[in-house]
């Protein structure tokens, strides 16, 4: 069975949080489950094995938005209770499966690589745009894009404070609000062409009496 963020360091089994650390990209958050109380085990694990976690590209972004059985913040009591480590993502092989095993350093590596290409994909789409050079069904669908916040990352300190979780949603609402925004003017748009091709209505011609001469 394929399962994300588990992996090894050494002969310990670990569950990757962060796989960097901003700006020590050679570092990883980790959690070693064995040494987890049973009830903090047991609600990091449904996480980890649930459709939200095996989903999101970082598990620390799942675990954001959990809550462990008493109700607390799960990432946020992981890091007050200490229980998320630093550790160098070359010494972290990644396990998905069985049969299967690489790196955690190579493995961000091949991502990160991955994601300038996209990123890049994504940059010649909006000069496209800009430049109308892709067709209105592609700019309907390029508008009505979900704006997001960036990833919620973990700081060097493997701390995550009110003020980083507040900001987080500030960058969400933002992001909200330039997407309603973005929508409005693509609807202003879109009535201005309808406008433009919609036939202007003829106009009634009034009969009148042919005069008789005699």
């Amino acid at each position: 069975m394929f399962m994300k963020h588990i992996g090894k360091n050494g002969d310990r089994k670990v569950v990757i949080v962060f796989r960097e650390v901003p700006g020590e990209e050679h570092m990883a958050l980790v959690l070693y489950p064995e040494t987890l109380p049973r009830h903090i085990h047991d609600a990091v694990m449904s996480v980890v094995e649930s459709e939200t976690g095996q989903t999101s590209e970082v598990l620390g972004e799942a675990m954001f938005r959990s809550l462990m059985s008493d109700g607390r913040p799960m990432l946020e009591t992981l890091h007050k209770e200490g229980m998320i480590k630093k550790v160098q993502t070359s010494q972290i092989v990644v396990t998905p499966n069985a049969k299967s095993h690489v790196r955690l350093d190579e493995l961000n590596k091949v991502i990160n690589e991955l994601k300038t290409g996209e990123k890049a994909k994504e940059r010649m789409a909006e000069l496209d745009i800009n430049s109308g050079l892709v067709d209105s069904t592609a700019r309907r669908r390029e508008a009505t894009k979900a704006t997001t916040a960036a990833p919620l990352a973990a700081p060097a300190d493997g701390v995550l404070d009110d003020a980083a979780i507040a900001a987080n949603l500030r960058e969400q609402a933002q992001g909200m609000q330039a997407q309603a925004a973005q929508l409005a003017a693509e609807a202003d748009r879109l009535l201005s062409e309808a406008a433009a091709l919609t036939p202007a209505a003829p106009k009634r011609k009034t009969r009148k009496s042919a005069k008789v001469t005699e």
